[in-house]
């Protein structure tokens, strides 16, 4: 496995070994001694998995309290992937990156507890699983808008560009200056 640094303090992209021949191919997709090796001491509490098709655009979600760190792949299909920094203390607080995630690139993103989250669907179907640091806490959940000009995300959307978004995100995504952050 090789961690590859991204522009924001702390979120990295793990890269992993495929060993490959004829019958298939085997890959480790999670090592807590690579991620130990690399600094990033951590257990993982939930798995999920979640399939959408194209055009969808789930988040930017995030918890406000129990923050959720998320190891995010995809095993069919293709995604953009974005986490936003909403940790007032970090030197890229308010700054955001995207990973192309992919079946064939089969790359992960280590997204930390204190970033928003959320991913924009690019082919026809797309299956989506991450480990998560915490649970799931509904109540904490809180959502900002995708398309908040202060963040500027160049998410790659189709001619139109309007993505099919949830009744949550099209309604409850706050401006970034009002998304309740962590200190």
């Amino acid at each position: 496995m090789k961690v590859i640094p991204t522009e924001l303090a702390d979120a990295v992209i793990i890269e992993p070994q495929v060993f490959g021949d004829s019958r298939g191919f085997f890959v480790e997709t999670w090592s807590a001694r690579t991620f130990a090796a690399n600094g990033m001491h951590m257990s993982f509490v939930q798995d999920n998995w979640s399939r959408s098709r194209r055009g969808i655009l789930r988040g930017l979600h995030y918890q406000v309290r129990h923050p959720q760190g998320k190891l995010v792949r995809v095993t069919q299909g293709e995604v953009f992937d974005v986490a936003v920094d909403l940790r007032r203390g970090s030197p890229t607080y308010g700054k955001w990156a995207g990973v192309w995630l992919s079946e064939e690139n089969r790359r992960a993103f280590f997204v930390p507890p204190g970033f928003a989250h959320g991913f924009y669907v690019t082919s026809e179907t797309a299956d989506f699983q991450y480990k998560c640091t915490d649970l799931y806490a509904p109540e904490w959940e809180r959502t900002i808008a995708w398309n908040d000009p202060r963040l500027a995300i160049a998410w790659p959307l189709e001619k139109g560009g309007q993505p099919v978004l949830s009744e949550k995100d099209r309604t409850q995504g706050v401006p970034f200056d009002r998304a309740e952050v962590f200190p």
